[in-house]
């Protein structure tokens, strides 16, 4: 089963990539369609870091320092 890190790995390259082409297609100079795309892969990498963040999901410990199970 895919998971919300597979598709933002999956997304880093082809937001560049396919974002980049894109632009460049439509009549963008590559010199600027490089940046947006770009701008666009760090958004997705910043919403996986700090948005939707991993968290561990291992049980806290109680008042002894023992993890409940």
């Amino acid at each position: 089963m895919i998971g919300y890190y597979d598709l933002v790995l999956g997304l880093v390259p082809l937001s560049l990539l396919g974002v980049t082409a894109g632009l460049y297609g439509i009549g963008v100079d590559l010199t600027i369609a490089v940046p947006l795309a770009a701008a666009l892969a760090a958004a997705v990498i910043g919403h996986g870091l700090f948005v939707n963040a991993p968290v561990d999901e291992r049980p806290a410990p109680d008042a002894h320092g023992v993890a409940a199970d």
